[in-house]
């Protein structure tokens, strides 16, 4: 599968995984910081953004994406950087190929099994239940979403995934059926014996619940060179909450500065 991507810098590779329902785009604050120091590749993961779409909508199904992406690309040795699903893909990919990566950051997501979440079925429901045949604009669908979901932060995933296909005409980015029916997929842990003994960095947000401390002896088990980290202030969108604090520990860990501020 051809992923769609953006590219920034040169030098070491860098590949960043967005999370469920996100985007290369949500990503590219944090790979042009990183972008004077290394090589940044931001796919959209299958089903998402301007990537292909397609039934099967799984780890080792994206994993395999990855692998193809890399080999397509001559990416030699990357350090991956993946956040909540993708954090799941990264994690996939360093157990299977321990040995084709150089380090390895996971942000906010465990390898264990998670419960269902009311925000990710809040999601798919809503997107599922607007008709866009019959909607013209976003304005429109900005004002279903008011009144259907508190959340500013939920909508403002949903709109993301809005755009024209053609003029007049309001389409989903995402692969909502696919991803609907993939859910159980999605919220499955990582089923491995392997270990990635390599280094690894867990980043965790301090106002999130997705990597309680009950989740570092699993953790630990698979990814033994493990340090992990918490961001006091950040929710599960560490990235969107704490970009300088993120910055901060990416710079510590890859061993030079972030670019420039903002």
């Amino acid at each position: 599968m051809q992923l769609f991507y953006r590219e920034f810098g040169a030098g070491q590779a860098v590949v960043i995984l967005h999370g469920l329902f996100g985007q290369s785009d949500n990503w590219v604050t944090v790979g042009r910081r990183i972008a004077d120091q290394f090589h940044v590749f931001i796919p959209d993961q299958r089903n998402h953004g301007q990537s292909p779409r397609a039934a099967i909508h799984s780890f080792p199904s994206m994993a395999d994406d990855l692998a193809e992406f890399i080999e397509e690309h001559n990416i030699q040795n990357p350090i991956l950087v993946g956040h909540s699903m993708g954090g799941k893909v990264a994690m996939t990919y360093a157990l299977e190929n321990p040995d084709k990566i150089r380090k390895l950051v996971v942000i906010d997501i465990s390898p264990r099994k998670y419960p269902e979440r009311i925000t990710h079925t809040q999601v798919i429901t809503q997107m599922l239940g607007i008709e866009l045949a019959n909607i013209k604009t976003r304005g429109e669908v900005e004002k279903i979403l008011e009144l259907r979901i508190e959340d500013p932060r939920v909508r403002m995933f949903i709109m993301k995934n809005l755009y024209y296909k053609i003029h007049g005409k309001l389409a989903w980015r995402l692969n909502i059926e696919a991803i609907n029916q993939s859910m159980d997929l999605l919220f499955d842990g990582i089923q491995s014996e392997s270990q990635y003994k390599g280094p690894a960095l867990f980043i965790r947000g301090g106002k999130s619940d997705y990597v309680p401390d009950a989740d570092i002896p699993l953790i630990t088990s698979m990814f033994p060179e493990v340090v992990l980290k918490t961001i006091s202030g950040a929710s599960h969108w560490v990235h969107a909450d704490a970009p300088e604090e993120l910055c901060f520990l990416l710079s510590n860990f890859l061993e030079r500065e972030c670019g420039f501020k903002g």
